[in-house]
């Protein structure tokens, strides 16, 4: 599923990042690539915010959208 619409506070699997090369090597520098974890702690109005390893991020709509989880 994709990451826009996992539910709040639920640890997942990063299954797919289904982007650009130029995209998947920003967000893999960031800790997010297929198999790590991460863990959704909001999910309004289409942006993310989600915690991986010690850290925050805000996704936009579309790059978030491209990401799978599980």
């Amino acid at each position: 599923m994709p990451i826009t619409v996992a539910p709040d506070s639920c640890v997942l699997t990063v299954r797919r990042v289904g982007a650009d090369d130029k995209v998947k090597k920003h967000l893999s520098r960031l800790g997010i690539y297929e198999g790590c974890k991460i863990t959704v702690l909001s999910n309004s109005g289409g942006n993310v915010i989600v915690e991986v390893k010690e850290g925050r991020l805000c996704l936009d709509k579309n790059t978030a959208g491209k990401i799978s989880v599980s």
